[in-house]
């Protein structure tokens, strides 16, 4: 099936995201909480403060939030709000604590394989501009400021009821794409701190081995059909300039929500 664009502008550039034709009487794998309520968002007006919610209430809302993280906890297929399983095939990448696909999974997603659950796509392309116009995968936006992607997550409308996948990238998947990925579940959980698990976008991935590998392998989806690496010597005006106003990559965050055992403990994971 031929795919469906949708004009969409970003921080001065133009994106696409990918939104296939819906298919009548399509079945999503929805999975039950098992009776688990969510925890319904409180009301807050001017001079109200928590006080005004009863023991009770907060006492549900708190087991709530505790069987939440032990169910995505234990899970590793669900979706980060535990709502359903992941639709796409994942890998065992670098980042342990990220949903890694490969090139291969990337391009059945572009031709369509997965049409019939994912409502749509919106790839994320992390490197610079330069590198960007360098060639990208079709379709792909280009998003490298933590401010570019507040701007996405607060410009898109979402629902319930419709599959939106999130793919990042960045060259190598190694660092800014991550970086990006983090950031923008962070920004997720603090507009839907009241009401967790939920999230605007449940199901993200990080394509492994990023733009470098997926053209090695898969160029027929990239456009142009080249590759410009990031450390060229005639782009180091602009690669100086890029990093100033992403304020370096090479710092780090230290990312949150990330898997980890310390004996028998076992904190949530994206």
């Amino acid at each position: 099936m031929a795919p469906h664009f949708v004009d969409f502008s970003v921080v001065g550039c133009k994106a696409f995201t990918r939104e296939p034709q819906k298919r009548c009487n399509r079945s999503k794998r929805h999975l039950e909480f098992d009776g688990l309520e969510k925890p319904s968002k409180r009301r807050r007006s001017v001079g109200c403060t928590d006080a005004a919610e009863t023991p009770v209430a907060k006492e549900r809302s708190i087991e709530s939030i505790i069987a939440a993280v032990e169910r995505l906890s234990t899970e590793p297929r669900l979706v980060a709000d535990g709502s359903r399983e992941i639709t796409l095939p994942t890998i065992s990448g670098k980042h342990k604590d990220l949903n890694a696909i490969t090139p291969e999974t990337m391009s059945r997603v572009l031709e369509g394989s997965y049409d019939d659950s994912v409502d749509q796509l919106t790839v994320i392309d992390c490197r610079y501009p330069y590198e960007f116009e360098g060639g990208h995968i079709k379709g792909a936006v280009n998003l490298f400021t933590k401010q570019a992607i507040k701007d996405f997550i607060h410009n898109s409308v979402t629902s319930s009821e419709k599959n939106h996948v999130l793919i990042f990238h960045c060259e190598f998947s190694s660092e800014r794409g991550p970086k990006m990925y983090r950031h923008l579940r962070s920004l997720d959980r603090e507009i839907n701190i009241d009401t967790y698990p939920k999230l605007n976008f449940p199901e993200m991935y990080l394509l492994e081995g990023g733009y470098k590998a997926f053209y090695e392998s898969e160029r027929s989806h990239c456009f142009p059909q080249s590759y410009k690496p990031m450390l060229q010597k005639e782009h180091s005006a602009d690669l100086r300039h890029f990093r100033v106003k992403s304020k370096s990559w090479a710092a780090g965050d230290n990312p949150r929500h990330r898997t980890c055992s310390s004996g028998n403990a076992t904190k949530l994971c994206f």
